[in-house]
């Protein structure tokens, strides 16, 4: 299980196979990270994605354990 306290504010957030998904903004609540709208991939906008998706975190890089394309069919505008 990752520790929360290791996921830190403006950590790269990468997929599964390591491509980039965006940058933490902060935590959200218990259960949640808001990703950073200031980063290209979120066009403009927060997105919130749950932390069951978190798979490890490696030095500063939040690592998820889904694809890309599934992470943002999946996550929720802010």
């Amino acid at each position: 299980m990752v520790d929360k306290s290791e996921i830190l504010d403006h950590a790269q957030v990468v997929d599964v196979n390591g491509e980039h998904v965006g940058v933490v903004d902060h935590l959200e609540g218990d259960d949640k990270i808001k990703l950073a709208k200031s980063d290209p991939e979120a066009g403009g906008k927060h997105h919130i994605i749950p932390f069951s998706w978190v798979k490890e975190v490696d030095d500063n890089k939040v690592i998820l354990s889904k694809a890309k394309a599934d992470v943002e069919s999946e996550w929720q505008s802010a």
